[in-house]
C-alpha cells in the first residue's frame, strides 16, 4: 500500500513538473509574438470608448499618492477617462489625500462606499463603483499600483480587436523586488505565474485568467454577470470562470504593465496568500458542485487546472515527503531505493531549468544571484506554499461546515522608498 501511494504521490509531482514545462514553452513563444499585432491593432484606436479605472482603497494613505500620480500620467483622452478612487470606509488619510488631486485632475474623483456595501472588502467597493458609474469599459487597479503610461491604452487596444474577449489582462512587475528576501522570491513567482501560467495557457489553449489588478473589462459584461462576487475571497479566479461560462474569452496581453508593492514580512505574506489559496478552493468547490450546469465545458479545463494546483499537486508533495520521513523510523517497505532520490533530484533540475528560462524573458532578471535565490527559494519559499495550502484548506472547510461569514483581509501597506517608484 505504501509503494502504491508513493508512486502515486510521484506520478502526480512529475505531471505538474511537466506541464508546467510545457507552459513554459508557450509563455516564451508568446512572448516572442504578441508584440507583432501592435502596428495592425492600432489602426483601429480611432473611436475610443469611454474607460473608469476602479481604485478600491481601505486604508492606503501610504500609497495611494503614487499610485494617483501615476494615474495622472496615463496616457488616454483625458475627456473619455475618469479614475474613480472607492474610499471604503477609511479610517485614516486616504481620503484626503485622493481629494487633493480631484482639484488638479477633474478625471479623478473619489466616492464613498455606502451600506450594504460599505467596509466588507474588495468586491463589495467594486460593485459600489459599477452602480455610480456608466463607462463602456472598466479597468481595475489596486490601491499600491504605479501603471506604466500605455498600460490603459493597451487593455483598450486588446478589447477593440478581439471581440470574442470579454476581459483583456496585463503583466505586473513587482516595485520592491530587491527590499527583503521574501520580495525577491516573490518577484520569482509572479514572473513565472505571468509567462508560464498566464502566457502559455493563452498561447496553447487561448485561455488566461483574471487577476486582482491590471485588467479591463467590458461593463456590458460585468453587468450581464450582476458584478463581483461578495463572498469570494479570490473575487479575481471566480469571476474568471463566470466570464468563460458566458461563452467569451480572456486575453493575456503583457503590453499592458503594471509595478505593484509585495509583502515585506512573512505575517502580512501568510495572510495575503491564505486569502488567495481559501479564494482559489472556494471557487474550485463552488464550481466543481456544479459542474453539469456549466453552459460551457471548456471551463472545466481551468476549474481542473487549479483542482489540480490546490488539490492533488499538494497531495502528491505531501504523501510523498511523509512516507519518505516515516519510513526513515519505521520500515514501510518501500521498494523505491534510490529511484526516489534520482526523481527529487531531477525535479529540482527541471525546476532550475524552468525558473531561470522564464526570468530571461524580461530584463536584468536572468543573473547569478537570482540563480542562487531560486535554488534557495526551492528549499524554503516552495515547501512554504504546501503548509500554507494544507492550513488554508482547513479554514476553508471550516467555514463551509460551519457555515461561517467570509471576513476579507486587507493586505498592509509598506513606505515606499525613493528607488521602489518606477
Amino acid at each position: 500500500m505504501a509503494n502504491i501511494l508513493f508512486y502515486t504521490a510521484l506520478v502526480l509531482i512529475w505531471v505538474m513538473l511537466l506541464y508546467h514545462m510545457f507552459l513554459m514553452q508557450g509563455g516564451y513563444r508568446h512572448f516572442k509574438t504578441y508584440e507583432r499585432v501592435i502596428p495592425r491593432w492600432k489602426e483601429k484606436m480611432t473611436d475610443l470608448p469611454t474607460v473608469s479605472i476602479f481604485i478600491p482603497a481601505h486604508n492606503e494613505e501610504v500609497v495611494i499618492e503614487q499610485t494617483l500620480k501615476a494615474m495622472s500620467r496615463l496616457y488616454y483622452p483625458k475627456d473619455k477617462l475618469e479614475v474613480i478612487v472607492i474610499n471604503d470606509n477609511s479610517s485614516d488619510r486616504t481620503g484626503e489625500i485622493a481629494a487633493s488631486f480631484t482639484v488638479k485632475f477633474p478625471f479623478i474623483k473619489v466616492i464613498e462606499t455606502k451600506p450594504p456595501n460599505k467596509g466588507i472588502g474588495k468586491s463589495s467597493a467594486l460593485n459600489e463603483a459599477l452602480r455610480q458609474t456608466s463607462s463602456e469599459v472598466i479597468v481595475v487597479y489596486d490601491a499600491d499600483n504605479t501603471p506604466e503610461r500605455m498600460a490603459v491604452w493597451y487593455l483598450v487596444m486588446g478589447l477593440l480587436n478581439d471581440k470574442e474577449a470579454a476581459a483583456v489582462v496585463g503583466k505586473f512587475r513587482v516595485t520592491n523586488a530587491k527590499n527583503t528576501w521574501l520580495t525577491r522570491f516573490i518577484n520569482i513567482e509572479t514572473i513565472c505565474f505571468q509567462w508560464m501560467a498566464q502566457g502559455g495557457r493563452w498561447k496553447w489553449f487561448k485561455v488566461a485568467t483574471i487577476p486582482g489588478t491590471n485588467f479591463a473589462i467590458r461593463r456590458s459584461v460585468m453587468e450581464e454577470l450582476g458584478g463581483w462576487d461578495v463572498k469570494a475571497l479570490a473575487e479575481d479566479t471566480e469571476l474568471t470562470v463566470r466570464v468563460y461560462n458566458l461563452g467569451y474569452r480572456i486575453r493575456f496581453f503583457p503590453a499592458a504593465i503594471t509595478w505593484e508593492q509585495e509583502p515585506e514580512t512573512l505575517k502580512v505574506w501568510w495572510r495575503q496568500r491564505t486569502r488567495w489559496a481559501r479564494g482559489n478552493q472556494y471557487v474550485v468547490l463552488k464550481f466543481l458542485s456544479q459542474f453539469f450546469k456549466l453552459k460551457r465545458k471548456r471551463i472545466i479545463f481551468d476549474l481542473f487546472y487549479f483542482f489540480f494546483t490546490y488539490f492533488l499537486f499538494f497531495f502528491g508533495v505531501i504523501v510523498s515527503n511523509a512516507l519518505f520521513i516515516v519510513n526513515i523510523f519505521y520500515d514501510l517497505h518501500l521498494s523505491v531505493g534510490n529511484v526516489a532520490l534520482v526523481l527529487w533530484g531531477l525535479a529540482l533540475l527541471l525546476f532550475l531549468a524552468e525558473v531561470m528560462i522564464t526570468l530571461s524573458i524580461e530584463k536584468t532578471e536572468m543573473n547569478r544571484s537570482n540563480f542562487f535565490y531560486v535554488i534557495f527559494m526551492y528549499f524554503t519559499y516552495s515547501q512554504m506554499w504546501i503548509v500554507l495550502v494544507v492550513y488554508s484548506l482547513g479554514l476553508e472547510l471550516k467555514r463551509v461546515f460551519l457555515r461561517q461569514e467570509v471576513r476579507w483581509y486587507k493586505t498592509e501597506r509598506f513606505e515606499q522608498k525613493r528607488g521602489d517608484v518606477q
